[in-house]
């Protein structure tokens, strides 16, 4: 019995042009995500000493240099909160920014075997990386919880608006690792400048002290950082800060879209040439 066989060839070809997002292929290949978000949550904390006590650390040991010499040398303001829990609380989503941004810049480099050989939605990988740090920013948070429990501080009801501004945290630096990670398989000198960069970003962002000693006028110039009212947002919601964050956040949400938009076109852009440059 002779049966009919049909072929089916797919070609893939370079797009040309600007290109959309590929949001339909982000869905197709979301177990692809989920795996590869796992993938590096199990690498980081293969073989270490302290395993998951990492995403603590960092933050805490920060707090504790900030406490010391912002907090009782130079006698930096807190608006009338104890300064660790002051300082802790931006820490906690500055943190998961940080990481979040110095990973996915060098997630398509880091990448580069998985690049050359299979086809799929190289998106995936700076967003995979940002979002295994959910857990590390999850294991912080537990911490900071702790302490205001030690130091008789509880949440207000604006905490409602918290995993918000977290998503908040989420997209900037989504949309500041699209830039960066397009960047660094053309330039590779990007990832040295990564830490500068970062280390710049921290300093001006009102982690050791608080946008409240900037007048009115200018916090809203102030929060075209997108960190702005994410960090002045956590504290809003959890410490019951006077400072009123909803202008600021508002400003920060628009240009952290902004930047997720215009970075994920700016890669889509690229995207055709990783595989021959990485």
């Amino acid at each position: 019995m002779n049966v009919d066989s049909t072929e089916f060839d797919l070609e893939i070809r370079p797009t040309k042009g600007w290109v959309s997002l590929g949001l339909r292929d982000l869905w197709t290949f979301r177990e692809l995500l989920y795996f590869l978000a796992w993938r590096d949550i199990k690498v980081r904390y293969k073989q270490t000493v302290l395993g998951a006590a990492w995403a603590v650390l960092q933050p805490l040991l920060t707090m504790v240099v900030f406490s010391l010499f912002f907090g009782r040398l130079a006698g930096v303001p807190s608006d009338d909160i104890p300064y660790p829990i002051f300082s802790y609380a931006a820490l906690v989503p500055w943190t998961f920014f940080a990481n979040g941004l110095t990973q996915s810049a060098n997630s398509m480099v880091g990448n580069a075997n998985l690049i050359r050989k299979i086809y799929f939605p190289r998106l995936v990988l700076p967003i995979a990386t940002v979002v295994s740090g959910v857990l590390d920013a999850t294991i912080a948070f537990s911490v900071l919880l702790l302490m205001m429990v030690g130091y008789g501080i509880f949440p207000t009801a604006n905490v409602v608006w918290l995993p918000a501004l977290l998503l908040l945290a989420f997209v900037s630096a989504l949309g500041v690792g699209f830039w960066l990670a397009a960047l660094n398989v053309q330039f590779r000198d990007v990832r040295y400048t990564v830490p500068f960069l970062t280390q710049l970003w921290m300093f001006a962002t009102p982690i050791a002290y608080p946008s409240s000693l900037l007048s009115e006028e200018w916090r809203l110039v102030y929060a075209l950082n997108p960190l702005v009212g994410v960090v002045e947002g956590f504290r809003w919601a959890l410490l019951g800060v006077d400072t009123a964050p909803g202008p600021m956040v508002a400003v920060s949400s628009a240009v952290a879209l902004a930047l997720l938009v215009g970075g994920a076109l700016y890669f889509r852009r690229l995207e055709r040439t990783f595989a021959d440059v990485v």
